[in-house]
């Protein structure tokens, strides 16, 4: 076990530099191009398969306790370690990045976005598959603070070099605006280091905050979370994520979405709240008001792009839609509370699922149609999807109605359970603001439900015109879309698969390291 976390982080490293070497004989193929493409194939599906087994062998009955861990002294003069390990908040989000990173692979072997050399593609999406399993697998603050980084040049070059319109500016705003938040946060985690004596997070969520005074834990709060509030995105400093979202190629849109959102709100859930727990309590209100502000901003966006001559985007309605969910997972930590935690974690990785599933489905119909501009797509009456490919058709409509949260898929129980969190926060948090909060969140689940329809009208139906059929799901399409909309409803259908892992571990965090 210990051997295979650590496997699973190098590995995709050693396979990007091997990504740039000629091919090994197994892998050649027709071409040079190909053969790096099922280079890609190969190492993120092997990395799969050690996740699996990894999960497989944890030990379920105890997922609170760090397991397969790796201990190593890196620096010691500032006690600074090479610590690896995963419990039940860290082990699906590290299955969920192996698995959207392979189907990532798999989907541009067959249909690879238009730009420079295959191998330099491959190698960039190694590199961000190790950053992120990274980031969810050390226990070190310095650590995890590189894995974080680790991610933004990968991402720049796949949004600037593979990227539609407006790529190059598209690119410049997502990396300036995590760099700056970056600076912020590094401050923040050296504080926290120099003035406890070690960066051991282990450590420090067993200590929960008493070797640090209460203005130090709110300064803390408040640079770290700066830096995680721009890569979750929340609301005010979410505006580069539509950009990104609206010109990255497909493959980045879904990893984009479904795995580096994820980093910020577990730097929040790993960091803030066990190590810090006076100075999120401090800012939890705040933290609140800017989730729900989030949820109903990036639903009336929704709302204004789908509308008929709006010149909506489609790419750009599912980031904003983004905004919007990102919001109930911010709500659900900021409620400090086990039900609102495990609703957080929960939304995670739904949104993960189904907003990786709608942009490759958004791709898909941008490549059939050649546009992803709505008024385009529609026409005087709709796009007609069902009836010109009908399984294209039927799986976006699944898609957008897991989206808005319908009971008995995934999308359902985190958000049910943040707003559960709201309705009773923890002591000392005023409840009617939370109470408030929670009223605003639950009407904008029903904003959500209103452009998530009016989008499945305008794309799906409408009248069947005289144009050529178009290509409906292809065998690799769905060979990469079926794992998400299989685990879309078993997660939704049995949610306790999940919560099971989450909750003993988020118990156990919010009581400082005491089980």
């Amino acid at each position: 076990m210990q051997f295979l976390l650590a496997f699973i982080v190098v590995i995709p490293l050693i396979g990007a530099v091997a990504a740039l070497l000629p091919a090994p004989p197994g892998l050649k193929g027709t071409g040079p191009d190909q053969a790096v493409l099922r280079h890609g194939v190969t190492v993120t599906g092997a990395v799969l398969l050690a996740a699996i087994v990894l999960a497989a062998g944890f030990d379920h009955d105890h997922p609170s306790t760090m397991q397969a861990t790796t201990d190593i002294s890196w620096i010691p003069a500032l006690d600074v370690r090479i610590h690896l390990g995963i419990d039940g908040i860290s082990l699906p989000l590290l299955v969920l990045t192996a698995l959207l990173t392979f189907l990532c692979a798999l989907y541009s072997y067959f249909k690879l976005p238009a730009g420079p050399s295959p191998k330099a593609f491959v190698a960039l999406l190694l590199v961000l598959e190790s950053g992120t399993l990274a980031t969810f697998a050390v226990l070190d603050l310095l650590l995890f603070f590189l894995a974080f980084e680790m991610v933004l040049i990968p991402m720049y070059f796949l949004i600037a070099r593979w990227g539609g319109a407006q790529r190059q500016a598209a690119a410049w705003k997502f990396i300036l605006y995590t760099l700056l938040g970056s600076v912020v946060m590094l401050l923040g985690l050296l504080l926290i280091g120099l003035k406890s004596g070690t960066f051991d997070m282990v450590a420090l969520a067993t200590d929960n905050g008493r070797g640090l005074t209460s203005s130090v834990q709110v300064i803390a709060v408040l640079a770290i979370g700066i830096g995680l509030a721009v890569k979750t995105p929340m609301w005010p400093l979410h505006s580069w994520l539509p950009d990104a979202h609206t010109a990255a190629p497909t493959v980045g849109s879904v990893l984009l979405a479904g795995v580096l959102l994820k980093m910020g709100t577990y730097g929040f859930v790993r960091i803030l709240l066990p190590i810090t727990p006076d100075g999120m309590h401090t800012f939890a209100p705040y933290l609140a008001a800017f989730a729900v502000v989030g949820i109903i901003y990036g639903s009336l966006a929704c709302l204004a792009l789908v509308r008929p001559g709006s010149k909506g985007d489609l790419k750009r309605l599912i980031a904003y839609s983004s905004v919007g969910h990102m919001g109930f997972v911010l709500l659900g930590i900021a409620s400090m509370t086990p039900t609102g935690v495990n609703g957080a974690l929960f939304a995670n990785i739904a949104h993960g699922l189904i907003t990786g599933l709608l942009f490759f489905l958004v791709g898909a119909v941008k490549d059939r149609y050649g546009t992803a501009d709505l008024d385009t797509l529609s026409g005087a009456t709709g796009a007609a999807l069902y009836g010109r490919a009908p399984r294209l058709g039927g799986l976006l409509a699944f898609a957008a109605v897991a989206s808005l949260g319908l009971p008995g898929l995934a999308g359902f129980w985190g958000e049910m359970l943040a707003l559960f969190g709201s309705f009773d926060p923890a002591d000392g948090l005023s409840r009617p603001a939370f109470l408030t909060f929670m009223s605003i969140a639950a009407f904008g689940t029903l904003l959500t439900a209103a452009y998530m329809l009016m989008l499945v009208r305008r794309v799906c139906m409408g009248e069947k015109r005289e144009e050529p059929q178009l290509t409906d799901v292809q065998t690799y399409e769905f060979a990469a879309w079926t794992p998400l909309v299989g685990l879309t409803v078993l997660a939704g259908l049995w949610p306790a698969a999940l919560l099971g892992l989450t909750d003993p571990a988020v118990q156990k965090l919010l009581a400082g390291g005491k089980s």
